[in-house]
């Protein structure tokens, strides 16, 4: 397997400043802009990652156009972003890691900060990587990977056997979702575009369905879990569709999905909206999973951070298969 060098560690700068791409106010991709903002303070607990690569999720957009302003209000300038690949600068002498260790990262802030030249986090959201795993393919996989690993296993309980069908299936969190369905022996179905048949069935895909062709939620199969991806259905479409106790899980954070999760709860066939959690155990699950050959990550196309708008207008636009990812200029 090919090996990737270890990168050469630029030392955490005296000045107390650094460059980030930020926004001011809410607005369309035109409010990112590149700023020279406070170096992050590294808490006890916490370790400074020099960041190499990061990625755009929807979630990043959806903050920025102030669509979920209501559930996180205030506070600019704001950095996006919550993936990050790089190398350790900073950490207690007591840390599990050390300065120089090439390590992924879930931002455990509310807010993100990601894209900039250094970011901090909770020790307990951060993996290392092995040599053999780059920095762009890791910088793709923690929100996107850990949101579908926690659907399934831990929302929709997903176990070996299962039917599962996996609706978006060949977006950012759609491709992860078909490859952890599938090495954790279920049956998948996915449901995506004509165009990404064999995308899907290349994932694993037991089952492909067009959805312009075909409304899962007419079939006459049945699923024991269902995971909406991409946001598309509903847990009311689709309760014909589910056996008795099955579980729908939803990545759609609106007052209507919180609404379904709790009105839902006490029945038989439950639906949940989920928020994924920074989790470095997950982490090591998913490079787990990779290393094993089980998890491929497709980069729909690569940005370098100075360009995170167009990044954005990209997500925005609609992946249609993969992630996409940004990288700081010094490892374009």
């Amino acid at each position: 397997m090919k090996t990737h060098q270890q990168p050469t560690v630029i030392e955490l700068p005296h000045a107390s400043t650094m460059h980030a791409m930020v926004y001011d106010d809410y607005g369309d991709a035109d409010v990112l802009h590149s700023s020279t903002v406070p170096v992050p303070e590294r808490l006890p607990g916490q370790v400074m990652i020099q960041v190499h690569a990061s990625s755009v999720n929807p979630i990043d957009y959806r903050m920025r156009s102030g669509e979920m302003k209501g559930l996180l209000p205030g506070g600019f300038p704001r950095i996006p972003g919550y993936d990050v690949a790089g190398v350790i600068v900073d950490c207690a002498a007591d840390s599990a890691f050390k300065v120089g260790d090439r390590v992924v990262a879930f931002l455990d802030s509310a807010r993100g900060g990601a894209s900039a030249d250094y970011a901090v986090c909770a020790i307990d959201t951060v993996a290392a990587l092995p040599d053999s795993l780059p920095m762009d393919i890791a910088a793709a996989m923690p929100l996107a990977g850990t949101t579908a690993l926690q659907s399934l296993r831990d929302h929709g309980n997903m176990k070996a056997g299962d039917r599962v069908l996996i609706n978006g299936a060949s977006g950012g969190v759609g491709m992860f979702a078909v490859q952890i369905a599938k090495a954790y022996g279920c049956h998948v179905d996915a449901v995506a575009s004509e165009d990404n048949r064999d995308f899907c069935m290349e994932l694993g895909a037991d089952h492909f369905y067009d959805y312009a062709k075909t409304d899962f939620t007419e079939s006459t199969e049945r699923w024991e879990v269902i995971f909406d991806a991409a946001g598309k259905s509903s847990y009311y479409e689709a309760r014909d569709v589910m056996t008795e106790h099955s579980r729908y899980v939803s990545t759609e954070p609106d007052v209507k999905g919180m609404l379904m999760t709790v009105l839902t709860w006490p029945l038989s066939k439950s639906g949940t909206v989920m928020l994924a959690k920074p989790n470095a155990e997950d982490l090591r699950e998913l490079i787990r999973l990779h290393e094993e050959g089980k998890l491929k990550v497709t980069i729909d196309s690569t940005f370098p951070m100075s360009e995170l708008a167009q990044a954005h207008r990209r997500v925005e636009e609609g992946v249609d298969r993969g992630k996409v990812v940004l990288k700081t200029e010094h490892y374009m």
